[in-house]
């Protein structure tokens, strides 16, 4: 075993105005394999995150999901990336999310092993492959092209979801989608496993990040590398474009976790809706969406990560309209605006189609435009003039059940 490094103290509230996020070193000797790390602190009125930065740069975040983590050549503590345990100067970063007013008690212990004994067993294999799944929505598309169902906002173990990356892709089928974007807090460690997932299930897994901040979260999708939260929002939008991605401002109007960042140049696609919009009448994410960029690419995401807590994948559903299911088509069509947006996968759907707008499922329902309702559906499937700007369909009552821009 290597030596035990203890870090024990009291972090303030003038500690967490200094800085959100601070650094406790731990120097790991040549030789070393695995390093175990445990933060253990009083919860009352607290909340501590925990990540890890070595040598090199970023090596995991858990934020408040996790008190431990350990990292090894050939596996890691999901959230935290597996590889050689480079000597040198490792730092253990902890963030200050909630800080009570007399401050909080903290012991953070860090122990180098020169075994592998230290690592977390691997994570069990995943539920087999789904016998059948419902059938796919046949919806008109451009030729060549299908309308494909799915989820830009999910998280798995990864972060503080509770399922496994293998789980969150048989359940995603079970709900009908062709595709789901895994978006865990802060950190890229999932990344690892989403094509051989994605082959084994026959679902396509588009990698992504959720940076989250106290001042609100942006969801990253692509294989961009890991986006540096502790940066400027004007970074995250810099670092995704750089590395070939997208980035949208999520559930801007979700209380405490709404967005209050500003930017000098905007994101292209906003989570317009979000399960946090529980009441469809209510326009206040629409008026969001036109306050902040009119011209941003509206998506949807569930933002699933257990039962009981989110609404479950697809809830919303984004339509995707492409030629294949490969994970950069899909968001080359996403950055072209080829979407739409249904409250969930079987519900009515509005769509664009040949300088058209054709609404699916929505007999009795009302079209409404940018300047309100203005027209009254009459079939299953109806064909209408396409004008400018984003529109929906309408319950009887207001509600909103389906938008495309």
């Amino acid at each position: 075993m290597g030596q035990l490094t203890v870090h024990a103290g009291v972090w303030t509230l003038e500690d967490m105005f200094a800085s959100p996020w601070h650094y406790l070193p731990v120097e790991v000797a040549p030789g070393t394999a695995a390093l175990r790390v445990e933060l253990d602190y009083e919860r009352a009125g607290a909340i501590l995150d925990l990540g890890c930065m070595g040598p090199s740069g970023f090596r995991g975040w858990s934020g408040g999901a996790r008190r431990s983590f350990v990292i090894a050549a050939d596996a890691a503590t999901p959230g935290y990336l597996p590889g050689e345990v480079e000597p040198g100067l490792w730092q253990v970063m902890i963030g200050l999310h909630m800080v009570p007013p007399d401050g909080v008690r903290y012991r953070v212990t860090a122990e180098p092993s020169s075994g592998t004994d230290a690592a977390d067993p691997p994570a069990p294999d995943g539920p087999p492959p789904p016998a059948s799944r419902p059938a796919r929505r046949d919806l008109p598309a451009a030729q060549g092209h299908r309308w494909l169902a799915g989820d830009l906002h999910a998280h798995t173990v990864h972060s503080d979801g509770a399922m496994t990356v293998p789980e969150l892709a048989c359940f995603a089928i079970s709900r009908g989608l062709d595709f789901i974007a895994i978006t865990d807090h802060n950190t890229v460690s999932h990344h690892g496993e989403l094509p051989a997932v994605a082959r084994g299930y026959a679902i396509t897994l588009i990698p992504g990040q959720e940076v989250t901040t106290a001042r609100g979260h942006a969801g990253v999708l692509g294989d961009t590398g890991w986006i540096d939260f502790r940066a400027s929002p004007d970074d995250w939008l810099d670092a995704a474009e750089h590395g070939g991605g997208l980035m949208s401002v999520n559930h801007p109007i979700a209380g405490p976790v709404s967005w209050l960042h500003q930017m000098r140049r905007l994101p292209p696609l906003v989570e317009v809706w979000h399960w946090s919009w529980l009441d469809l009448t209510w326009t206040t994410p629409l008026a969001w969406w036109q306050a902040w960029d009119p011209a941003a690419i509206p998506v949807g995401g569930s933002d699933w990560h257990r039962q009981g807590s989110d609404a479950p994948p697809g809830t919303p559903t984004t339509w995707v309209e492409c030629a294949d299911a490969d994970p950069e088509v899909i968001l080359r069509c996403v950055r072209d605006g080829r979407v739409a947006i249904s409250a969930e996968r079987d519900g009515p759907v509005l769509l664009r189609n040949d300088g058209e707008l054709v609404a699916v499922g929505a007999d009795g329902l009302v079209l409404a435009g940018p300047d309100g309702a203005y027209r009254r559906v009459r079939a299953d499937v109806a064909r209408l003039p396409g004008a400018p700007g984003f529109h929906r369909l309408l319950s009887p009552s207001g509600a909103t059940l389906a938008l495309t821009p």
